[in-house]
């Protein structure tokens, strides 16, 4: 976080944005809040202990807010005690943009890029297929983060995935001449485009929580509905749609992680493998550029519960060359 030392007394202040709230109680009944806090850099668990609801009210998700306090460690995780917190004024001159973590490239040209891969199909039914969903999408899909807090859980996240597991799927794609390319990069392309409608995501891009039919129907099967009606709209032949959608509902690759189906040929699998790939490359560089050289991270917790090492050998960045 891009805080500042105050003092010599170890406390830290700064401008950040409430990525999440809520009002708990201790062991003996009193009030707290339990804070996401976010800025350009990265998040923060934060806990106000002195919680007032007449002085603290008027704290809101999805407000910037000046800080102070104290950060320490808590079952390896960084912490901030907040001794001080107050919402941004108009004098402070800041931006809620300046403080949401954003892809170092836009949403708008990595949707440019996966629209033109569909756009140039030799198949006209997966080309119009894709490029209707696409385009009717755009706005959102620039935006989307593809997580709540797991990977690329920033501003344009959602196109940065899907961008990393295309160029993936190219590869895979020019080294096995068994593997139907067309197919795969739809599959890619519409995997995760759903999350559009699984998360509450404000204008500023931060996913702040799911929605009902988030949690009630998923991001897998909303994405099969999307694509069955689309598909009929479009006159689209049934079994390509029944491939396609056989991919959406098993990219999560095992029952246990949220997929409805084993993947059953083979460009599903490959979707499924290289969606996990993309993933947890993301994990891993995102934790390790944490530490320094020779120094292990805390637990993952969505990596197994590891700790990670740093080995140092080159600069780590959870960053993928795309464009």
């Amino acid at each position: 976080m891009n805080f500042k030392p105050v003092g010599s007394s170890g406390a830290v202040e700064g401008f950040c944005l409430v990525k999440s709230l809520e009002v708990k109680k201790t062991a003996k009944g009193l009030p707290y809040l339990d804070l996401t806090l976010t800025d350009s850099s990265g998040e923060i668990n934060g806990k106000l202990w002195d919680y007032k609801e007449d002085i603290h009210g008027d704290i809101k998700v999805n407000n910037v807010v000046k800080i102070r306090g104290t950060e320490s460690m808590f079952n390896d995780m960084p912490q901030l005690r907040v001794d001080r917190i107050r919402p941004a004024l108009a004098s402070d001159n800041v931006k809620i943009e300046d403080f949401v973590p954003s892809s170092e490239y836009s949403g708008e040209s990595m949707f440019d890029i996966i629209y033109s891969t569909a756009e140039n199909f030799e198949n006209k039914e997966l080309k119009n297929l894709v490029t209707s969903i696409l385009s009717e999408n755009k706005e959102a899909l620039t935006v989307c983060p593809a997580a709540f807090k797991l990977h690329h859980a920033i501003r344009g996240g959602l196109m940065y995935h899907t961008l990393s597991v295309m160029r993936l799927a190219e590869k895979v794609s020019d080294i096995y001449p068994s593997v139907d390319r067309e197919l795969l990069l739809s599959g890619v392309i519409l995997h995760d485009v759903a999350k559009i409608w699984e998360f509450d995501v404000s204008d500023a891009g931060v996913v702040t929580g799911y929605t009902v039919e988030g949690m009630l129907i998923g991001h897998l099967v909303k994405g099969t509905m999307n694509i069955e009606k689309k598909g009929r709209e479009l006159g689209t032949d049934p079994n390509t749609l029944m491939l396609i959608e056989h991919m959406v509902l098993s990219h999560h690759g095992e029952p246990e992680f949220g997929a409805a189906v084993r993947p059953m040929f083979l460009e599903a699998e490959i979707l499924s493998q290289l969606d996990m790939l993309d993933a947890r490359i993301y994990e891993i560089t995102s934790a390790a550029g944490e530490v320094g050289s020779g120094e292990f991270t805390a637990r993952q917790w969505a990596l197994e519960n590891r700790k990670l090492y740093n080995p140092g050998i080159k600069e780590i960045k959870p960053k993928a060359n795309l464009l």
